[in-house]
């Protein structure tokens, strides 16, 4: 996908006077830098201090090791899957090959190569995602635990060849600073897991290939920021990226600038990117465990280089901590809002470890679990390694209070997100808060007061995800559409208005009117926003804990017009569609379930499954992944006097 001259004027349009400046100053920069690349300075005598306490890897559980190292042979194998496409070809890589189209990013100056375009590129994401050297990682913490050299061999060798195919500046791996960000965080943990290997001085100290590759990294990172509506999760990616890198490798006379101005810049962005009550800014959960592990990676070398941190970083994954704990539904599930891409800012563990019970663990090892967290069961190779850096929060025998909720909190006011609860694990999201984050809500799907609602971890009214971004734009539109989420579309058209795959020129806003749970029995929630023109939608959503049902009231304040209603199922539920009541079944741990949904019967009702033209009726497991689910759309008038009342009730 390409951009039009059109895009380039809303994408303008969107930026303040400072944004603007500073991105004319970076053409400009990177003008000079295509013929007069800098020049990294000589290394000598480069140590590399930041190891792993003794007794770390011993600390790591049995079922986290086999897990680890069944991966680390399928990937030594040379099988990995990426986004849905498996490959058999990661012995030998080529860093410029995209295995979804077949195509091959051009050669050429960094920043000439047109990677928004599919055409002439390929799918950059399945082009970055090996380059970001996270396999790698997986392989060196393979050799860490078992002390087979094969792993640290394959390591090296790819490292090598990485190095020697993409030299500063030249091609498409030096466009995006979240890539180099996230690149150097996977460079330090492999020097780091590869300590006892005696090939790694020689790969990394001794190397002036890997002193050039780090350096021009990190002088990319200071040189080209992601600025204003763009300084989303990528510019904590930089951060982090520059601040363990100039941590970890600080063999350069910038060194202690870069560390200093990287761990600044944290401090502010973390606090930028997220609530005070700790939920990301960004609305899209999967971004907020990516950046909630870039922190605690950069926390993790600052700690291990004696290097302070400054106080509000600590505090925000804090926060992001607690609220991750207080999100999940009773299988450690968090909501599924906004966009996911399925980025990881540190991966040392195998395939079947669970990301959220991962982060909460390692909440629990650094920060200390509050009693009204949920049981983690599982384990992983992470916590121990990062709790072995990283100081717990705050310190024995400090007298600073860190203020933490008592309960498990059910509204996040500033996000606009209520989580409700009944027993036997009827889990529903209210969505009520802003569009997205700054001005350009890039990650942001058109969803306002659309519910979410799980039945013992299982979609029942699911959040269909986001499936891809570049280069197929009637699916990037239709996941991130008002008709693709369980919500109200009037007149056809989305709450918030689109102008590019992540732009969005005019955001619908929403408030919260009621969030109340204050009667065991009945909690209650309202609210309303203004999207469409000349109208109000305005939700109610209640939730019975005696008779498991959920009722959930539709209304609209203006003239009549025609309207669409929603809800998407999970793709592990049926659905039985007889004139506006369907018998929903599924099946849990080997138990089959059911649900009665009682549509509005002023509409006309009509299931949809797999629809490609237009789509409708799509799951999004996970990037690059979709599968037909069912879709109950309602099709009808909405007058401004009649609501439209939904009742979902709960068998057994």
């Amino acid at each position: 996908m390409s951009m039009s001259a059109g895009w380039y004027l809303r994408r303008l349009a969107r930026m303040g006077p400072r944004e603007v400046g500073g991105r004319v100053g970076d053409t400009v920069r990177r003008r000079r830098w295509r013929s007069a690349r800098p020049v990294c300075p000589r290394v000598t005598g480069a140590r590399f201090t930041a190891v792993l306490p003794g007794g770390a890897l011993a600390s790591v559980p049995p079922d986290a090791v086999k897990r680890l190292v069944a991966e680390a042979d399928r990937l030594m194998a040379g099988h990995a899957e990426f986004f849905g496409v498996r490959r058999d070809d990661l012995a030998d890589p080529d860093w410029w090959y995209d295995p979804k189209t077949g195509r091959r990013a051009p050669w050429g100056y960094a920043f000439d190569v047109p990677y928004r375009n599919e055409e002439a590129v390929g799918d950059i994401k399945q082009i970055w995602e090996p380059s970001r050297h996270q396999y790698l990682t997986v392989l060196a913490a393979a050799y860490a635990v078992t002390g087979h050299e094969r792993y640290a061999e394959r390591v090296a060798v790819h490292l090598r060849s990485w190095w020697a195919a993409n030299p500063p500046l030249r091609g498409v791996h030096w466009i995006s600073g979240i890539e180099l960000g996230i690149r150097l965080i996977s460079w330090v943990w492999v020097r780091r897991l590869l300590d006892g290997w005696s090939g790694a001085a020689g790969l990394f100290e001794d190397n002036p290939v890997a002193h050039r590759q780090i350096w021009h990294h990190q002088r990319w990172l200071a040189a080209f920021p992601s600025r204003g509506s763009s300084a989303n999760n990528h510019v904590v990616a930089e951060a982090a990226g520059q601040a363990a890198a100039a941590c970890a490798f600080g063999w350069f006379p910038a060194s202690e600038r870069w560390r200093d101005d990287a761990l600044r810049s944290l401090e502010r962005q973390l606090r930028s990117n997220t609530f005070g009550s700790g939920l990301n800014r960004e609305l899209a959960t999967e971004y907020h465990g990516l950046v909630l592990e870039l922190g605690l990676a950069a926390v993790a070398e600052a700690d291990a280089a004696g290097v302070p941190v400054p106080g509000a970083v600590r505090l925000v994954l804090l926060r992001m901590t607690d609220a991750l704990a207080a999100v999940v539904d009773n299988r450690l599930r968090p909501p599924r809002q906004g966009d996911a891409d399925d980025g990881h800012g540190l991966v040392v563990d195998g395939a079947g470890t669970d990301r959220w019970g991962s982060l909460l663990a390692t909440g629990d090892a650094v920060f200390g679990r509050l009693d009204w967290w949920p049981a983690v069961p599982g384990t992983d190779v992470r916590t121990p390694l990062l709790a072995a850096l990283v100081r717990p929060y705050p310190e024995k025998g400090s007298t600073r209070a860190v203020a933490r909720p008592a309960r498990r909190p059910v509204h996040f006011p500033d996000a606009g997100m209520s989580v409700l609860r009944a027993p036997g694990e009827i889990w529903c999201r209210c969505d009520g808060g802003p569009h997205g984050f700054l001005s350009i809500a890039a990650h942001a799907h058109a969803d306002a007061l659309s519910v979410e609602v799980r039945h013992d971890g299982v979609d029942v009214l699911a959040d269909p995800g986001t499936f891809c971004y570049h280069g197929q734009p009637q699916w990037r539109q239709y996941f991130r559409s008002t008709l693709g989420h369980n919500t109200l579309q009037l007149d056809g058209t989305d709450q918030s208005v689109s102008g590019g795959p992540f732009l969005w020129t005019r955001h619908a806003r929403s408030r919260v009117l009621v969030a109340d749970t204050s009667d065991p029995k009945v909690s209650r929630w309202c609210a309303e926003h203004d999207g469409y023109q000349g109208a109000v939608h305005r939700r109610r959503v209640e939730l019975d804990a005696v008779s498991r049902e959920l009722r959930v009231v539709d209304e609209v304040r203006g003239p009549r017009r025609p309207a669409r209603l929603a809800f998407h199922l999970g793709p592990a539920v049926t659905a039985d569609l007889v004139g506006s009541r369907a018998v929903l079944s599924w099946t849990r741990d080997g138990e089959d379930r059911s649900a009665v949904l009682e549509l509005p019967g002023e509409l006309t009702w009509r299931a949809h499954r797999g629809e490609t033209d237009p789509p409708l009726g799509w799951y999004s497991p996970g990037f690059g992944r979709k599968e037909p689910a069912t879709t109950l759309v309602g099709t009808g008038f909405a007058d401004g006097v009649t609501g439209f009342t939904t009742v979902l009730g709960f068998r057994g």
